[in-house]
């Protein structure tokens, strides 16, 4: 099994060093590990891909990520901005508050981190430059804050991880309002401090008249989370029909409220989709082949075994976390989910975490890796929209992660900050 390891993880690591996909090096890795060291026909692959894709939640992925284009396209986005520039506008560091409350919001109905970052960060960093931001702070800060895009429901990790653990991704979504909120707090706290020392933006009068008149006329958009998340937590449908409700919600907003969406911005919205969706599901087939061959070699129990010869369930946790924030500046967020799920919840359930709580833990810890280093997209979306270079980002966006870290460790060991909800 050392042999199977070995070859299987090099031939991975050194095809992502020359800069092959992310997919593809997983397939040829584990093509190659099949070849040479088992008897296994390579049927055995396409049968693991297909099998694991033939799953109804898996559906949901297409629906939200077609919803967060459409949201994006017909006016959703912007007046989401305004609002959140009406609520939070008057306080220090303004338009960084914005932008922060702005993802929040947004990540209520896109369920994708970039697509967070694009939609909000789209509008705010250029707004946040010309308030005298300095553009590498500007653009860590709306990278950080797409984070929260994959953590308030409904988000696409949750979806791939209740596939994997099988177990409610009802119940995800419910578990991840108050973590996504958490890391609002903070990265809010972060802006503010950093602000006030810099004194960046400007500040402007509250007025209660405003707020009024920004929350009717983007009350449709507001709407969109409420009808989702009530939907599902009222019984009437499930969370993969849930991303089809959005949609229909989303063109008639669109169409006939704001009568921003029009033929072209809706081919434009379906094209986009296709061709991340087409993305997401080949990443997704070859990680489900991926950990099949994981399985099949034992290497999950090996490692769990491993790991549960640590008598101390705190060192336990903490090992995982170290290994999870790790594995995140490497690989996205879905393989890691795909691969890694099977392993270490056995060992989480072992020392008396529930699934519910591991999934918001791995997907924080993940959502982490979205601005780490070398990995992080989040940072090269940013960075596509501010024309800042990563690496100056990078060294901005410091305390962001380091307050993100601190959360994560109040998720891992105050379960009810995570499964408290569920009641």
């Amino acid at each position: 099994m050392a042999l199977n390891i070995l070859i299987l993880f090099g031939v991975m690591f050194v095809l992502m060093v020359i800069g092959a996909p992310i997919a593809v090096s997983l397939g040829v890795a584990t093509i190659t590990t099949m070849v040479c060291t088992t008897n296994i026909g390579l049927t055995t692959i396409g049968t693991a891909c297909f099998s694991g894709l033939d799953s109804f939640p898996l559906m949901a992925i297409p629906f939200f990520i077609l919803a967060g284009n459409l949201m994006k396209s017909g006016g959703i986005s912007r007046r989401i901005l305004s609002f959140a520039d009406a609520l939070v506008g008057s306080v220090t560091g303004s338009t960084g508050m914005v932008t922060v409350v702005a993802s929040m919001f947004f990540a209520a109905l896109s369920g994708s981190s970039p697509a967070t970052v694009t939609a909000i960060g789209g509008i705010t960093i250029p707004e946040m430059k010309k308030e005298g931001y300095e553009p590498a702070y500007a653009t860590a800060l709306a990278a950080a804050a797409g984070t929260i895009g994959v953590i308030i429901p409904p988000s696409i990790p949750f979806v791939i991880y209740g596939v994997a653990a099988q177990c409610s991704i009802s119940d995800l979504f419910l578990a991840g309002i108050i973590p996504g909120v958490m890391i609002g707090v903070v990265l809010m706290g972060v802006n503010y401090f950093i602000a006030r020392k810099h004194h960046y933006g400007t500040k402007k009068e509250f007025s209660a008249k405003n707020l009024f008149t920004s929350f009717r006329t983007s009350i449709w958009a507001l709407l969109v989370p409420v009808i989702i998340l009530g939907g599902i937590y009222g019984g009437i449908f499930t969370p993969t029909e849930s991303a089809v409700v959005a949609i229909v919600y989303s063109l008639i907003i669109g169409v006939f409220v704001y009568k921003e969406l029009n033929l072209k911005t809706i081919y434009e919205a379906v094209r986009d989709t296709v061709l991340i969706n087409g993305q997401t599901t080949f990443l997704v087939g070859i990680s489900m082949s991926f950990a099949r061959f994981l399985t099949m070699s034992q290497v999950p129990a090996t490692i769990a075994g491993s790991i549960l010869n640590i008598s101390n369930p705190v060192l336990i946790l903490l090992v995982i976390n170290a290994f999870l924030l790790v594995v995140g500046c490497f690989i996205d967020n879905i393989s890691s989910c795909v691969i890694l799920t099977p392993i270490l919840l056995p060992i989480v359930l072992g020392i008396g975490m529930s699934p519910i709580q591991f999934g918001i833990v791995m997907t924080v810890n993940l959502a982490i890796g979205f601005i780490t280093p070398p990995y992080g997209c989040n940072l090269f979306f940013a960075s596509a929209i501010s024309n800042v270079p990563v690496t100056r980002i990078a060294a901005k966006i410091l305390p962001m992660i380091l307050v993100m870290i601190g959360v994560l460790m109040l998720l891992t060991f105050i379960p009810a900050l995570s499964i408290g909800i569920l009641g």
